[in-house]
Order: C-alpha cells, then sequence, then structure tokens
C-alpha cells in the first residue's frame, strides 16, 4: 500500500539535483508544486513529503518557504548519517530536528539514517541502537538506510567521488546484509526495533534482489519502506513492467513512493540531476504512477 509519495530525493545534494543551473531552487519549487498538485488531483488524502534534506539545514528550509514549495507538501523529510558523511555527532540528532522545527511548522521525518560498516560491523551496531534511541518518537517515521548493500559493480549516486576520498567507499557498506544477502550483526538486532523503524531501499531496474529482499524485510518486520520509481527509467523498454512487479512485491508494506531523477532526453542538461526543461511532464509522470499505484 502507497502510504505517501516523496517528491524528489535531496533537492540540495548536488548529487541529485543541479543547483548550478538552478541556484536558487526556483525552478526545483515548480517542479514541487507541479507534481503535488498534479498527485493532488488523483489521490487527496495521499500524503505529499518534501523530498529528504541532506544536508539538514534551516537556511534551505527558508528558500523552499520563500517559494511557496512548502506549502504543496503536507511533511519535510531529513536526512542524517552522522557516524559516516555529516560534520556533526549522531547525539546532535535532536538538536537538529530543534533546528528544523524552528523555522517550520510541518511534521518533520527521517527518511534516510543509517551507519555503514566500513569500519567495523560493531559500529553499525552502536549506531543502531543510538538512533532508534535519539529518533523513536521524536517523529512520526524513520527509514533506516538501507537492507542491502551497494553492490560494488554498481556506481554510487554521487557526483564528490573525488572529493570524498575513502569516504566514497562508505557507500558500499551501508546495508544490513552484504552484497551476497548474508546478515550482518545489526540485521540480527533490527528486529527489536521495528516496526517503529523502517527501511529505504532503493531497487534499481530489473533487481534481481526483489523477491530475496521482500522476504528478509518480512523477516525483520518491517511494516514502512521507503523505495522509489525512477523517471529516468520511465523511458527504457518494459519499464512499467518492471515498475509493476516492484510496486505488486511490494504490496504487504505501507510504503513511501519517491519519484525523481530526470531523463537525459526531458533535461536542461543531459543528465538525470538536471531540472526538466517542462516541470509539467515529470507532475504527469507522478500523477500516472499514483494512479496506477494508489
Amino acid at each position: 500500500m502507497v502510504e505517501a509519495v516523496m517528491l524528489w530525493n535531496e533537492p540540495n545534494n548536488l548529487s541529485h539535483w543541479d543547483f548550478e543551473i538552478d541556484p536558487e531552487w526556483k525552478l526545483f519549487a515548480g517542479l514541487v508544486k507541479s507534481a503535488s498538485a498534479a498527485v493532488a488531483a488523483e489521490r487527496p488524502r495521499l500524503s505529499r513529503v518534501m523530498g529528504g534534506l541532506s544536508p539538514i539545514d534551516p537556511c534551505f528550509v527558508r528558500t523552499l518557504q520563500a517559494h511557496g514549495a512548502l506549502d504543496a507538501v503536507d511533511v519535510l523529510a531529513l536526512h542524517g548519517f552522522p557516524l559516516d558523511w555529516n560534520h556533526w555527532q549522531i547525539h546532535e540528532w535532536p538538536d537538529k530536528l530543534e533546528e528544523i522545527r524552528a523555522v517550520t511548522n510541518l511534521p518533520l521525518w527521517v527518511s534516510e539514517v543509517g551507519v555503514s560498516t566500513f569500519g567495523a560491523e560493531e559500529v553499525q551496531v552502536f549506531g543502531l541502537h543510538r538512533t532508534a534511541e535519539l529518533l523513536r518518537g521524536q517523529v512520526d517515521r524513520v527509514h533506516w538506510y538501507s537492507l542491502y548493500d551497494l553492490p560494488r559493480a554498481w556506481p554510487a549516486t554521487t557526483r564528490h567521488r573525488e572529493a570524498e576520498g575513502s569516504a566514497y567507499y562508505r557507500h558500499f557498506y551501508m546495508g544490513l546484509l552484504r552484497e551476497d544477502g548474508s546478515p550482518k550483526l545489526a540485521a540480527e538486532q533490527f528486529h527489536e526495533f521495528t516496526p517503529d523503524l523502517g527501511i529505504c531501499q532503493w531497487f534499481h531496474f530489473e533487481d534481481p534482489r526483489l523477491g530475496e529482499a521482500v522476504r528478509w524485510l518480512e523477516r525483520l518486520g518491517v511494516r514502512y519502506l521507503r523505495t522509489g520509481l525512477s523517471w529516468a527509467d520511465s523511458i527504457r523498454p518494459g519499464a512499467q513492467d518492471w515498475f509493476d512487479r516492484q510496486m505488486r512485491a511490494l504490496e504487504p508494506f505501507e510504503v513511501t513512493l519517491t519519484f525523481c531523477f530526470t531523463p537525459e532526453g526531458e533535461g536542461i542538461r543531459p543528465n538525470h540531476t538536471s531540472p526538466p526543461r517542462n516541470a509539467q511532464a515529470f507532475a504527469d509522470f507522478c500523477a500516472a504512477q499514483i494512479r496506477r499505484y494508489a
């Protein structure tokens, strides 16, 4: 069941939205407003969530407010990885939430939070327990990122590889399960925190892990799942059939469905992070998928 739609992902992260093209995020605000209206026309009661902010930045929230983008959503989502990439400590989560609550009255979700096993699996175990302690009861949804390690043969969605140095490789160690599907230490304890903690798991086009992922999600007691349908993937041959299989497999969960990534032919630049030349084309994609799955 689709419980919410999320409009884009990490719009203040250059790896997901090209703000060199859109430095004031006016194009992004227009995209959100168009897509939100299209979703509301299809399913008026479906929650609309602003794509998770990364970094957590109250100044960016004010920018979105100034452009009217927050008036078009019901929830504001945040992403945080203090043990891997952020320049703040995990114990500061309550402060980060308060920084955002000081500038908006929207309900907050944490739609991506996680800890890599790049250094040691025990670090992820600590991070899981501390994150649950700090966030349960403080926000309505917490989605742990992620179920699976990113396969080493797949590139991480980042434009900062050279700048990240060794931190880049943490992208490949974020899962509760290793690339081969075997469980890490934290996977053996995750059931202690469900259903309060959900999972964020992205499925690539024709992802062979889908069936086994569903079995693991059920085994862990997961109720809330965040995933996505890529607008960029929608132009591939057989894309709608793949979307159908994915969404059918995920029917047991309460799904937050993220729409993002621009087809090369639709972008101002030929890149999935580019603002589209026509925001209504993205809105039409969102409406069509919501009509089909929600």
